[in-house]
C-alpha cells in the first residue's frame, strides 16, 4: 500500500493524572504497542482472541488472579532505575512524556512510550524499558530482542514517526546484568503490521467478528478455559459436524505414536537403570562417587530429591479434624483431558 511518511503523532490523552482504570479505558479504544504481538499471533501471554474480547470489554468466566502479577509489578516500579542505567551507559539523555499518542493516519493505532530520547545529532529516538529474571536472560541472546518486543517497539515508531529506538533490559541486582539492544525502523514490516492491525480493529473489533485461534496450543486451550468456564458435567452432549473428523482422526494416530514411543522410553529407561544398579550398591549411602580412567574424570551423583505434601488419607483426616484449616487453606483446581472413545456404527 505504500506508506505516507508525512505525519506528526497526535496527543490522544495527558497520563500524568490518570488513575489506572481511566488508562485501561483509553487503551481499549485502540492497539497499544504491547497488543502488537498479540495481533501478529507472536504474544507469549495472550491470544489474538483475547485481545478482541478485551477491547470490547468482554471479561473471562474464570477472571483469576494474575500468577505474574509481582514480575509486572516489578518491570513497572523499576522503569525509572533501568532508564537511569541506561542513559548512565550510554550517555545519552532520556526523559518521559506522560501522554498517550495516536497515529493521525491510523486513529486505531496508539503509543504510550516509556521514554523519548534525545540524540547528539538533534534527531529523536524511543527507549522502552524492560525487567526479567536470571533465568530468563537466554531470550536475549545472541544480541536479540524478543520479538514480542520487537513487534511493540516497531509499533512505537510508526506511530511517532521516529526511526530508531533502544530496548535496555535489567536481569539481575547491578548495572552489569543489563542488555541493551538497538533497532532501527524497517518499513517492510511495518507496513505488514499496519495492515494486520488496521484488519484487527475494523473487521474483528468493528464488526465484533472474533478472530480465528491461530497460536500455540497450550496458550489457545487457556483461552477457551478463561472464557467458556468451567466444565458442566449436567450440560447435554455436544453433536459435533463431520468437519471435526479428520482432527479427531489425526488426535487418534497422535495419540498411538506418543503410546508407541512412551513404551520404548519407558524399556530404555529400565535398561539404563539396569547399568546403574550396581554403581547404586557400590555407593550405598554417598551421594556422589567418581571414577578415573586415563585423562578423563567421571563424576556420578545419586541425590535425593525431597517432596512435601499431604497424602489423601492425611487430608480426609484434616477434612474431618479440622474443617476450618482445610476450608482455608485446600483449593479445588480443574484440568481437562481430552480423549476419544470409537464406537461402531449401530
Amino acid at each position: 500500500m505504500g506508506l505516507d511518511m508525512n505525519y506528526k503523532a497526535e496527543v490522544f490523552v495527558d497520563t500524568e493524572n490518570l488513575s489506572r482504570e481511566d488508562w485501561l479505558s483509553y487503551r481499549r479504544k485502540g492497539i497499544g504497542g504491547s497488543d502488537a504481538a498479540a495481533v501478529m499471533g507472536m504474544s507469549p501471554f495472550c491470544t489474538k482472541r483475547d485481545l478482541y474480547y478485551d477491547k470490547l470489554g468482554i471479561q473471562a468466566v474464570m477472571d483469576e488472579e494474575e500468577d505474574n502479577w509481582v514480575a509486572k509489578e516489578v518491570g513497572h516500579r523499576l522503569e525509572d532505575l533501568v532508564a537511569e542505567i541506561f542513559s548512565r551507559k550510554t550517555g545519552l539523555k532520556v526523559y518521559p512524556v506522560r501522554k498517550m499518542f495516536r497515529h493521525p493516519l491510523y486513529p486505531f493505532m496508539l503509543a504510550d512510550v516509556d521514554f523519548f530520547i534525545d540524540f547528539p545529532d538533534g534527531s529523536k529516538g524511543i527507549l522502552e524499558c524492560k525487567t526479567t529474571n536470571y533465568n530468563c536472560q537466554n531470550k536475549w541472546a545472541n544480541d536479540s530482542t524478543p520479538v514480542n518486543y520487537e513487534y511493540q517497539g516497531r509499533h512505537y515508531m510508526a506511530v511517532m514517526n521516529i526511526d530508531r529506538m533502544y530496548f535496555a533490559c535489567l536481569y539481575g541486582n547491578n548495572e552489569n546484568e543489563f542488555f541493551i539492544r538497538y533497532m532501527e525502523r524497517d518499513l517492510d514490516i511495518e507496513e505488514d503490521l499496519i495492515a494486520e492491525e488496521e484488519f484487527f480493529w475494523k473487521e474483528n473489533v468493528g464488526k465484533a467478528v472474533e478472530p480465528p485461534y491461530t497460536e500455540k496450543p497450550d496458550l489457545v486451550l487457556e483461552s477457551i478455559r478463561k472464557h467458556c468456564g468451567p466444565a458442566d458435567k449436567d450440560a447435554e452432549q455436544v453433536r459435533l459436524d463431520r468437519k471435526y473428523l479428520a482432527s479427531i482422526r489425526r488426535y487418534m494416530e497422535l495419540k498411538e505414536q506418543k503410546a508407541q514411543h512412551e513404551g520404548e522410553a519407558k524399556k530404555l529407561d529400565e535398561k539404563m537403570k539396569e547399568t546403574y544398579a550396581e554403581i547404586v550398591e557400590k555407593m550405598g549411602t554417598s551421594c556422589t562417587g567418581v571414577l578415573r580412567a586415563g585423562s578423563e574424570e567421571y563424576v556420578v551423583s545419586y541425590n535425593p530429591a525431597y517432596r512435601t505434601g499431604i497424602d489423601k488419607k492425611g487430608l480426609e483426616r484434616l477434612k474431618v479434624q479440622h474443617p476450618d484449616v482445610y476450608d482455608d487453606y485446600v483449593n479445588t483446581t480443574e484440568s481437562r483431558r481430552f480423549s476419544v472413545k470409537v464406537k461402531g456404527a449401530a
